[in-house]
């Protein structure tokens, strides 16, 4: 019985599987972007994340710590110079697993796996876009929420407070009582 055993072995002994996990690893800090089966990848995914948050402490023991790991210089060059900076604000979920089908020889279930920060065509996606007004068929006079509709509804507005102070003003004149007013009357100046 296997109760609590929640690791996949990936159906290899200890070493050869250390192994497959520690050069996957690599491929993925070299490469930012590996394809591999969808079990690999989870496993490889609780592997390699905690070897990221250590590279965010650049210190001799950390290197030497993710080295014992790796065993590739290199990725451990590439991991600390390159990866932990863009990663460095981030707590946590570095990689991303996205699944791609399944393979043409056993049918095996596909996945892609690369870190966050490095898929260019997501994170220009991710920037954000001009919201784009859903359109209806349907006939929207009645209520106008279009940016261009409201200085007109703005004028129309002014041209109607103009009219009501108007009649106020042509109300008032015609209640005040006519006051007896002399009339001047211009005489032609004598030359």
């Amino acid at each position: 019985m296997r109760h609590n055993n929640k690791n996949n072995h990936l159906g290899r002994q200890a070493g050869h599987r250390k192994a497959m996990l520690a050069n996957m690893a690599s491929s993925l800090i070299m490469h930012k972007r590996i394809e591999t089966t969808l079990a690999r990848a989870k496993v490889l995914r609780t592997y390699v994340e905690p070897l990221i948050t250590k590279s965010k402490d650049d210190t001799t023991h950390s290197r030497r710590m993710v080295f014992s790991h790796l065993k590739d210089k290199y990725a451990v060059t590439e991991l600390f110079r390159n990866v932990a900076p863009k990663i460095a604000d981030r707590p946590g979920g570095y990689t991303r697993i996205l699944k791609i089908g399944f393979r043409q020889g056993d049918a095996a279930e596909m996945a892609m796996m690369e870190l966050v920060d490095f898929n260019e065509a997501m994170l220009a996606s991710a920037t954000p876009k001009k919201e784009v007004k859903k359109t209806t068929r349907r006939s929207r006079a009645a209520k106008k929420t279009d940016d261009s509709a409201e200085p007109k509804t703005t004028a129309k507005k002014a041209k109607a407070a103009e009219a009501k102070v108007e009649e106020v003003e042509a109300k008032v004149e015609e209640q005040q009582p006519e006051a007896p007013t002399a009339e001047v009357t211009e005489t032609p100046a004598e030359e």
